[in-house]
C-alpha cells in the first residue's frame, strides 16, 4: 500500500461514508466510516471499482461515464461490498474534480426526507483546508494594519480599527478551525440584539448608506444559549448576501414564538429572527439547491455563506429557510429559547 492511498486526516474524521475515486471510477482512498458502514475493513474497498459497490440499477455507472460540472445526487442507491452480504441503501453525491471524483454517502435511514442541507460533499472539506492555509497571512497583515493606524487616528477612527481587530480575530478563530477541527464550544447565555448590532455594524462599514438598515426588535426576547461568534457569522452572511444582491434597505426582525415545531421537536418558546430585503431575489432555477455548498447565483460568489448559515442553525438546534421573489426576499432563523421555567442555559428554576 503506497502512502497516497492513505486516507487524509480531514476525510478519515468525517463521519459521513467518504470515497476517493481515481478518473476510471477505483476506489483509492476510504475513510473510516465508509468501511463501518459497509461492515468491511477500509483497505479492502482500495482497489475495488466503484461499480463494483452497486447491488441494484446502473445509476452509479451512468453518471461515472458523465462529465460532470456539478454535483450529481443519486437517490437510494444500494450498495454492498464484493463478497459481503450488508446490503445498505443510500443518497450518493458524486462531485467530480481535476483528480477524479469524491463519492459521498448519506444513508436514507439516517437522512430521511428531502432536506438537501445536510448533503455536504466531501470535496468542500479539502477545498476550505487549502483555503484555510492560504487566509493566514493576510490576516494577520491586516491586523497589524489596523494596530499600526489605530495609533494615527480619532476616537471615531480607533472604534473602526477595533472593529477590524476584532474580526479578524474571529476569521482567524475560524481558519484555525478548519485546519485543527475541534468540538464544538459550549454554549453560553447570549443576547441575540447584541450579535444583530454586531452584524449592522459590519454591514454599516461594508456598505456605506447605500444600504439603509433597519431594526425591528423585540425588547422583551429572553437571552438564549449559544455561539455569540458563529452566530454573527451566519447573520452577517446573510445580511452581506441581501447587500450583494441589490437590496436598498435590509431589516432585522426579531419575535418569540410559541408551540413551534424545528424537525422533528417542538418548542415551547423560539425566537423567528427574520432577515428582509428588496434585493433582486434568489434566482427560481438555484431554489431547491441554495443552501447547498459551492451554488451561488453570482459569477464571483464562493457558494458558502448559505451552507455556513445553515450548518449553524442546526449546531443550534434551529432552522434556516426562505421565501423569495423579486424585490423582497426573506430568510427565516428559528431557534429555540429558554422556557420561562429555565434560564438560557436551560437550568430549570426551582
Amino acid at each position: 500500500m503506497t502512502a497516497d492511498l492513505l486516507p487524509d486526516p480531514a476525510i478519515d474524521a468525517l463521519a459521513t461514508p467518504v470515497l476517493r475515486l481515481d478518473h476510471a471510477g477505483v476506489v483509492v482512498q476510504a475513510n473510516a466510516a465508509a468501511g463501518a458502514w459497509l461492515e468491511v475493513g477500509r483497505r479492502r474497498l482500495l482497489g475495488v471499482h466503484a461499480v463494483a459497490l452497486e447491488r441494484e440499477g446502473d445509476g452509479l455507472a451512468a453518471a461515472l461515464s458523465q462529465a460532470l460540472e456539478a454535483p450529481t445526487r443519486l437517490r437510494r442507491v444500494a450498495l454492498a461490498c464484493p463478497g459481503s452480504d450488508a446490503l445498505r441503501f443510500a443518497d450518493l453525491w458524486l462531485v467530480a474534480d481535476a483528480h477524479g471524483h469524491w463519492l459521498e454517502a448519506h444513508p436514507v435511514d439516517e437522512f430521511p426526507g428531502e432536506d438537501p442541507a445536510r448533503l455536504l460533499p466531501a470535496a468542500l472539506s479539502a477545498s476550505l483546508k487549502g483555503l484555510a492555509h492560504e487566509l493566514r497571512n493576510p490576516l494577520a497583515g491586516i491586523k497589524g494594519a489596523a494596530q499600526l493606524l489605530a495609533r494615527r487616528v480619532d476616537d471615531d477612527g480607533r472604534e473602526l480599527t477595533a472593529l477590524i481587530e476584532t474580526e479578524v480575530e474571529r476569521l482567524a478563530a475560524l481558519v484555525d478551525r478548519l485546519l485543527s477541527p475541534s468540538p464544538p464550544r459550549a454554549f453560553e447565555p447570549l443576547n441575540i440584539h447584541v450579535v444583530l448590532e454586531r452584524v449592522l455594524r459590519l454591514a454599516e462599514s461594508d456598505a456605506g448608506w447605500a444600504v439603509r438598515l433597519q431594526r425591528d426588535y423585540d425588547p422583551s426576547l429572553p437571552e438564549l444559549a449559544g455561539d455569540a461568534d458563529r452566530l454573527t457569522q451566519a447573520v452577517w452572511n446573510l445580511v452581506r448576501n441581501a447587500i450583494e444582491a441589490g437590496a436598498g434597505s435590509v431589516q432585522l426582525r426579531t419575535r418569540a414564538e410559541h408551540g413551534v415545531r424545528i424537525g422533528e421537536d417542538v418548542h415551547a418558546l423560539a425566537l423567528r429572527l427574520e432577515i428582509a430585503d428588496d434585493g433582486h431575489g434568489v434566482p427560481a432555477d438555484l431554489a431547491e439547491r441554495v443552501f447547498l455548498p459551492l451554488v451561488s447565483g453570482r459569477a464571483d460568489g464562493s457558494g458558502l455563506g448559505l451552507a455556513l448559515a445553515q450548518q449553524v442553525a442546526r449546531e443550534h438546534r434551529g432552522s434556516l429557510t426562505f421565501r423569495s421573489r423579486p424585490g423582497h426576499t426573506v430568510f427565516t432563523l428559528l431557534l429555540p429559547l429558554p422556557s420561562e421555567s429555565q434560564d438560557a442555559s436551560g437550568t430549570t428554576d426551582g
